[in-house]
């Protein structure tokens, strides 16, 4: 499959923050609140921070092994869990919820930067090893934001009973109906059946769904090497037991983050506050909020109390009952992990920004945040579109109707911008309220009244005269349309809308191919993907 890609700055494309732009721009209102820079020094820097927090890696490739066991096709990453249990070994990670079937692109996006990030400094350092990881956020109980997946605009929801943690649940009949559903969609493009079958075969009824994703996100990425993590451990909680013991009887991490976002917020909107007990009571199928009430640790939907040393020993015996939140994941990953570098989206390190005093005083290592790559796909006929129409890289991310205003004024034979007559109008009606002031200063407001009206008409007159061309362009106007609903599906980014499979389903495996050749490393960029034929 034959594609070019072309690169954008993030800042250039006006859909990401203000807070991640100056994180990657340095400026100065942001320093603070990180540790690393965002290039090879701060890699160098990342590293020896590192070296200072070790793991217990014993642990982890345990519990890696145990994971993997059953697994088809695992040479490549059951050799990266060997490499785990070398000191000079260092993970680069990203890290994402169980989304249906992968949920939205960046999912893949991300995973395939860390993959490359691995690469590129293996290369770089080659008396070290570097393993990518995929740290599975299985804990999340927000079946809402999870359980479902974009296909060519269309929506397909998981119709289920179950509750609690996503990775717990499993997998149902309606699960199952909506692989069949999906099938009917995209069986009959080249490579449907194909991304079905895979699917049929990763989700297995009643196979969990961290399980069940694991196997997904193995089978397209595993060949590389990517080790795929479920947190949800006992073994692994056990090693976050301290801060977790932290947690519950100083509540450190909640006074940290507050103090950290009086000051973030003095630049920018700041994301995740957190709540005084960072931590959640996990069982079965039920995830609750733990909070203090007087000198008892509570679960009120569960009926649970618990003093001070029943809750401690509620946590030495059953860590795995205790999950954190998203002030607390980020440690706890960071716990499990020999990591160095965290690759996320913009939302992600608007909130790791918000964490590096609650890593100190969690006594974690605090990693080097990159921000993940991101890109647009076009087919070939779109991007023929594209040409015929003479629209720019830069020229797609403007809002459809200003993109459709610039091409008719561009290729209109007639004068449609009346600025020079709104100016001579301006300049008549001046020199009007001079001679009618000459007369009687009263008269001022009523020129000026009679200026405001006839403006107001020539502007209405200029839209009139826009909206008629516009209509003599309506094949152009409809392919901009399309390229935009395309690219920009409901004014959002096709990555945080799409799912792989409409993609895999016309291009099959080349696709994830594709996308490892157009991603990059150290400097992450938007890079827009053109497939040629």
């Amino acid at each position: 499959m034959d594609c070019s890609t072309t690169y954008l700055p993030f800042e250039s494309t006006g859909y990401f923050s203000k807070i991640v732009e100056d994180y990657l721009q340095q400026h100065e209102n942001i320093r603070s609140f990180y540790l690393h820079e965002p290039n090879w020094a701060g890699v160098d820097s990342s590293m020896r921070s590192r070296d200072k927090h070790p793991v217990n890696r014993e642990v982890l490739a345990g519990a890696l092994k145990q994971q993997y066991a059953g697994q088809e096709n695992a040479e490549a990453v059951l050799k990266n869990i060997e490499l785990l249990s070398h000191s000079s070994t260092y993970t680069i990670t990203t890290a994402h919820q169980p989304n249906l079937f992968t949920g939205p692109l960046y999912f893949i996006y991300k995973i395939i930067h860390v993959i490359k990030l691995a690469e590129k400094l293996s290369a770089k350092y080659p008396d070290k090893n570097f393993v990518p990881v995929f740290y599975m956020g299985s804990e999340d109980a927000d079946l809402d934001e999870l359980g479902f997946v974009n296909i060519d605009n269309t929506r397909w929801s998981w119709e289920t009973k179950q509750s609690g943690a996503v990775g717990r649940m499993n997998v149902d009949k309606p699960l199952l109906a909506l692989i069949e559903s999906i099938s009917g969609q995209i069986g009959v493009l080249p490579n449907g059946n194909e991304w079905v079958a895979l699917l049929r075969k990763c989700y297995a009824n009643g196979k969990s769904i961290q399980e069940a994703t694991l196997s997904l996100v193995h089978a397209l990425f595993g060949h590389y090497g990517l080790v795929v993590l479920i947190p949800d451990n006992p073994v692994l909680k056990k090693l976050f037991v301290p801060v977790m013991a932290k947690e519950l009887t100083a509540q450190f991490s909640h006074k940290e983050v507050n103090t950290t976002i009086q000051s973030l917020g003095q630049f920018y909107k700041v994301q995740a506050a957190g709540r005084p007990i960072n931590l959640f009571y996990l069982i079965d199928d039920k995830r609750e909020r733990i909070e203090k009430e007087g000198d008892l640790y509570a679960v009120s939907s569960m009926g649970l109390r618990f003093t001070e040393q029943e809750i401690m020993q509620e946590l030495d015996a059953h860590p795995e009952r205790f999950s954190p939140n998203v002030i607390l994941r980020g440690a706890f990953q960071e716990t499990i992990l020999p990591n160095i570098i965290f690759v996320g989206g913009g939302g992600e390190l608007a909130y790791w920004l918000e964490l590096k005093t609650v890593f100190e005083k969690a006594g974690v290592a605090y990693p080097l945040l990159m921000l993940r790559n991101s890109f647009s796909i076009a087919s070939a006929k779109l991007t023929q579109k594209q040409l015929s129409l003479q629209l720019t890289d830069a020229d797609l991310f403007l809002p459809e109707h200003q993109l459709i205003s610039q091409y008719v004024e561009k290729h209109s034979q007639h004068q449609l911008n009346l600025d020079k007559e709104k100016d001579t109008l301006k300049a008549y009606y001046e020199q009007l309220s001079t001679m009618a002031t000459q007369i009687d200063a009263s008269l001022k407001d009523h020129v000026s009244a009679l200026s405001l009206q006839s403006l107001k008409k020539l502007v209405e007159l200029e839209k009139k005269m826009k909206r008629a061309e516009k209509r003599k362009f309506s094949i152009a106007a409809y392919q901009i349309q399309t390229i935009k609903n395309t690219l920009f599906p409901g004014n959002s980014l096709q990555e945080r809308q799409e799912n792989i499979a409409s993609f895999y389903a016309r291009y099959g495996r080349d696709v994830i191919d594709m996308i490892y050749q157009a991603s990059g490393d150290i400097s992450p960029a938007f890079g827009l993907i053109k497939i040629q034929s």
